[in-house]
């Protein structure tokens, strides 16, 4: 079970970042891609041959009719709450080298809530819940706890400090995020989270420079997972991390052991560089050859 994230990505393409003052700049096609953190989770472990539910708000507009189409297209069991603001979005600039810069708009207004008479029949049937990191999605977090599921939530670039993250790195059973935002702070951050928190284990992942391990019985420093070499030219990284979220979570609910299941994360998430708006969506036999 998925909750939160859903959203529409416009990618463009420029030459260089940061982009030069101008009043404009001629690019190439500018592309609408429907899915977003939470979407990427679900289209990727469903492609993975898990069975996927995903809850969230969404809008009654064409954006929210991209991620309507997209879901049901891979197979998703999506159930949208409607949202008077609006289905949420990003402009992404994209250079070359496929780093990017992105422009997010949330829209969720303050006090979201999701009605427990909606979700609560959803998490008792669920093996395993994550949780973007939307503001009304951690006021789950205590039936989860109750019903006893695990849950994993990725807290991207979190750099240690900001409080909107906090609750979700110390309540939940697998933590992910990127190593860039605590740059040379990570080992200790990854610390901070497994002592202060209930986390069985805490990823960071770096992109091309591979991921890092550390669990509650690993000892103190963590675990180098190398990267996988993608199996084509690299075109989009966008969505590689939340693919790698997905090999990670298909091995642990396989029975995996939790270096098994980064090594699985990282094939993954090479294989979702090699297309556009994360459309690269990995299937079990390629994930498992890929990954061993």
């Amino acid at each position: 079970m998925v909750v939160g994230g859903s959203g529409v990505d416009t990618v463009v393409r420029v030459d260089a970042l940061p982009v030069p003052l101008a009043d404009s700049h001629g690019v190439g096609p500018i592309l609408e891609w429907p899915g977003h953190t939470g979407g990427n989770v679900a289209l990727g472990c469903r492609a993975l041959g898990l069975r996927v539910g995903f809850l969230d708000y969404i809008g009654d507009d064409w954006l929210g009719r991209l991620v309507r189409e997209r879901l049901a297209a891979g197979g998703v069991d999506f159930e949208p709450l409607l949202s008077a603001q609006g289905t949420r979005r990003a402009v992404n600039l994209v250079d070359p080298e496929s780093r990017r810069m992105s422009f997010y708009d949330a829209r969720d207004p303050g006090g979201l809530r999701m009605p427990r008479a909606f979700y609560l029949p959803h998490l008792r049937r669920a093996r395993h819940v994550h949780l973007s990191i939307m503001d009304f999605a951690r006021h789950l977090l205590d039936d989860i706890e109750d019903l006893g599921v695990p849950v994993s939530t990725d807290l991207h670039d979190w750099d240690g400090l900001a409080d909107h993250h906090r609750e979700f790195a110390l309540r939940s059973d697998l933590v992910f995020l990127s190593a860039a935002g605590a740059g040379e702070r990570i080992s200790s951050l990854m610390r901070e989270i497994l002592g202060k928190g209930r986390a069985e284990a805490v990823v960071a992942t770096a992109g091309a420079a591979g991921s890092y391990l550390l669990a509650r019985d690993g000892g103190s420093t963590p675990r180098l997972i190398p990267a996988t070499r993608p199996p084509g030219p690299v075109v989009d990284s966008n969505g590689a991390g939340d693919a790698y979220v997905c090999g990670f979570l298909y091995g642990r609910l396989s029975g995996r052991d939790l270096a098994q299941c980064a090594g699985l994360g990282a094939a993954a998430g090479a294989h979702a560089c090699t297309g556009e708006g994360s459309t690269a969506l990995i299937g079990p036999a390629d994930l498992l050859s890929a990954g061993v």
